[in-house]
């Protein structure tokens, strides 16, 4: 199983890095830390599961760069883009906001998530809220990493 890790935040990716390298699952990953690294990954290799972040820059944050435009619906971009190639990858989305605006709007995560599975039935499998002070977005999300392999 090949596994495209898109993240920006390294505390947060390491942790990922972390339950993956528990499930024995950290030899297949390759990383992503943009909208465009994530999109040049899926151009250039093919995986079976995307761990994605909801906001990331629209390019690689590099010395003297700041990455371009902040996108706080980055992974959205990501979505559209595989939708678009009709890539068939699964895609858990692991956030460390427990809302984002939309407009004068607020979005907690059941409507994302609910978002997120009307407008990409084909490749959605879940969202899970990320937070390092407790151990519950680890529970979660190797449930629905498993689920992913067992499909």
């Amino acid at each position: 199983m090949s596994i495209l890790l898109v993240e920006d935040e390294a505390p947060k990716r390491k942790n990922i890095r972390s339950l993956l390298e528990q499930m024995d699952l950290l030899g297949l990953v390759s990383e992503a830390c943009s909208v465009g690294s994530a999109i040049r990954s899926l151009r250039s290799s093919s995986f079976d599961l995307i761990l994605l972040d909801m906001s990331l820059p629209t390019f690689d944050i590099v010395a003297g760069e700041s990455g371009g435009r902040a996108q706080g619906f980055g992974g959205v971009e990501v979505l559209r883009y595989m939708d678009r190639f009709k890539l068939p990858t699964a895609v858990i989305v692991v956030t460390a906001y427990p809302a984002f605006s939309q407009g004068d709007k607020e979005i907690d995560l059941t409507e994302l998530g609910k978002n997120l599975e009307a407008q990409h039935p084909k490749i959605f499998r879940g969202i899970v809220f990320y937070n390092s002070m407790f151990s519950t977005w680890r529970d979660e999300l190797k449930t629905k990493i498993e689920e992913v392999i067992i499909r």
